[in-house]
């Protein structure tokens, strides 16, 4: 009864906000009081609110289960067509907004590649090599409506490679966040926490445009967690935190972090999204020193429990505080990053840069005392 309640709730909430409001209502007060981030929010979390048991309902019945086995944290099917919810929850408040330019029809574009591969991959299981290519293709979607990394140097063949390593890092940044989907309330909580950064940035420095994007993933995320927070009744799926990766990836290509400071423009995204990034680049160095990688198909497939929050786990955390434990330092990486642009010395801007290569260490040290042996006893270091 309580949770029909609450979705009563949130569909009450969600026609308000978009059809019943008139012409200088709420949404043209959140305009004249610099708050349309938050009447994104609100609309893409109510979305959610709205759609997430109609996912998992649809879960059911096409049969995306995500089934239970030695490699995995919950021991009873679960749906896992969350993804579907946040997408649509995304995507309507990006709408509402109804602002669009160049680059937000490629964020969109390239999204919805990455949300239909994603639930064919839930739906079916898709082949590495499909995976791959349909990634690759979603990133050089992107960067063809103009949105890559810039340099602040002119280079031989500059477009070239600006397009490459854009492409590898939203390549990256997709894989890495599904790669950390691997307990209750993790990847959903990540997301809504790096796209509150990236929203803060972006609004402090007049960005409205990343702020808005920013703020229709944080709402989606967010109202996610009240079906995926532990015991979670519908998991974000493959389609779900790829997505939830691919947006952010593309949030750090959208910002202008720095136009004076290289190290402040570099440093800005990876700190945001820092503990995902560290979290792919550890495991898969160790994989591969332990030879339970040895080609990209390997690497997109393999499964072990040898991420951040497994390890933690192995330590005595329980999944709540696990997840609390990595969204602390997360913010605290992101507020670092917030703060460095704020910062009018160079030696400031170096001491925190500093300060979070420290936090990175106090990472390793959490891997290297929690790790474990894979099912093929090999020692993960």
């Amino acid at each position: 009864m309580m949770r029909r309640q609450g979705g009563f709730f949130s569909f009450t909430v969600l026609i308000v906000l978009l059809f019943m409001l008139p012409t200088g209502g709420f949404s043209a007060w959140t305009w004249t009081e610099g708050l349309r981030w938050f009447y994104l929010f609100l609309i893409s979390m109510a979305a959610v609110f709205v759609l997430a048991p109609a996912s998992g309902w649809l879960a059911v019945k096409i049969g995306a289960m995500d089934m239970p086995d030695a490699r995995k944290v919950h021991t009873a099917p679960v749906p896992r067509a969350g993804g579907v919810a946040v997408y649509l929850g995304f995507m309507i408040a990006l709408a509402r907004n109804q602002q669009f330019s160049r680059e937000i029809y490629g964020i969109m574009i390239g999204g919805t590649i990455i949300f239909l591969l994603g639930f064919f991959d839930d739906l079916k299981g898709l082949s590495a090599r499909t995976r791959l290519f349909w990634q690759v293709a979603a990133a050089l979607v992107v960067t063809f409506f103009g949105l890559y990394f810039s340099f602040p140097l002119k280079l031989p063949f500059g477009l070239v490679i600006s397009t490459v390593l854009s492409v590898i890092w939203l390549v990256g940044i997709v894989n890495a966040f599904n790669f950390m989907d691997g307990i209750d309330g993790l990847a959903s909580s990540m997301g809504a926490v790096c796209a509150l950064l990236f929203l803060g940035i972006g609004w402090n420095s007049s960005q409205y445009p990343l702020s808005f994007i920013s703020a229709a993933l944080a709402g989606a995320c967010a109202g996610f967690l009240r079906m995926n927070w532990r015991p979670a009744r519908l998991f974000l799926g493959d389609s779900g935190s790829t997505f939830i990766g691919f947006i952010l990836g593309c949030l750090a290509l959208y910002g202008g972090w720095a136009t004076d400071n290289p190290a402040v423009a570099f440093s800005t995204p990876l700190l945001v999204l820092g503990i995902p990034i560290f979290d792919i680049i550890y495991t898969t160095v160790s994989r591969v020193r332990n030879g339970s990688v040895k080609n990209i198909r390997q690497w997109l497939e393999y499964t072990g429990k040898d991420h951040f929050h497994h390890r933690l786990m192995k330590l005595g955390l329980g999944v709540e505080h696990t997840v609390g434990f990595i969204v602390l330092l997360n913010v605290c990486l992101g507020l670092g990053a917030w703060t460095i642009r704020h910062t009018a010395s160079t030696l400031g801007t170096w001491l925190l840069l500093a300060q979070s290569v420290m936090i990175f260490m106090v990472v390793v040290v959490l891997m290297v005392l929690g790790r474990e042996l894979t099912p093929d006893k090999k020692a993960v270091k």
